[in-house]
């Protein structure tokens, strides 16, 4: 089995650098090639389901996606974004503001981040290896996309990789990043890792 995990294209608030979470944010512009970008990378792969995110950045990545495979994609919401309570809306200048002994834990120690209202990197990686495990035995011999979300992908690598939280950010995804993700019953092998080479010329 291979996954194509993807992270959506960018976003206003990706920009700007907010905090998005479980907020539904669109593609901009630039998002919007970044997807098609995607689309010409991915076209002569076999593959035989889209998953995507329930949110609008990833539902539209992997809408125009799948422009060139017309498969029916199956919106999952535990491929949302980490829930970042308090924190949506928010800069990274707004948090060394308001938040600073919270924002040394987000960098140094993610997998300790306890955010208000919000969601621990631990139950995030916990529903995308559920996601994960479920399709795995739906899709055992086939090439299926994922489009989600950074955090959420990081996570997800991590669990796979059964490597703990502390190191997920060796997994950070830029914005319309392609992994490629191998899986068989005794081992998962990571092919492609935060690969953005096909946005050279957008």
């Amino acid at each position: 089995m291979r996954i194509y995990l993807v992270r959506h294209g960018l976003t206003h608030w990706n920009h700007e650098f907010r905090y998005q979470g479980h907020t539904d944010i669109e593609l901009s512009p630039q998002g919007i090639e970044q997807a098609f970008a995607l689309k010409k990378r991915l076209k002569g792969e076999d593959i035989k389901a889209i998953f995507s995110s329930d949110l609008r950045r990833a539902r539209q990545t992997a809408e125009i996606i799948n422009q060139e495979h017309n498969l029916e994609i199956q919106i999952d919401p535990a491929l949302k974004e980490v829930n970042f309570g308090v924190w949506e809306g928010l800069t990274y200048q707004d948090l060394q503001q308001k938040y600073p002994e919270q924002l040394k834990i987000w960098k140094d120690t993610p997998h300790l981040l306890d955010i208000e209202t919000g969601e621990t990197f631990d139950s995030l990686m916990h529903r995308a290896i559920n996601f994960v495990n479920n399709i795995y035995n739906a899709y055992r011999k086939d090439n299926i996309i994922v489009v989600s979300h950074g955090g959420t992908i990081a996570a997800m690598i991590c669990g796979l990789m059964n490597e703990p939280l502390k190191f997920m950010w060796t997994y950070k995804q830029k914005n319309a990043a392609l992994n490629i993700i191998k899986r068989n019953n005794t081992k998962v092998v990571i092919e492609l890792l935060n690969d953005t080479s096909h946005l050279e010329l957008v």
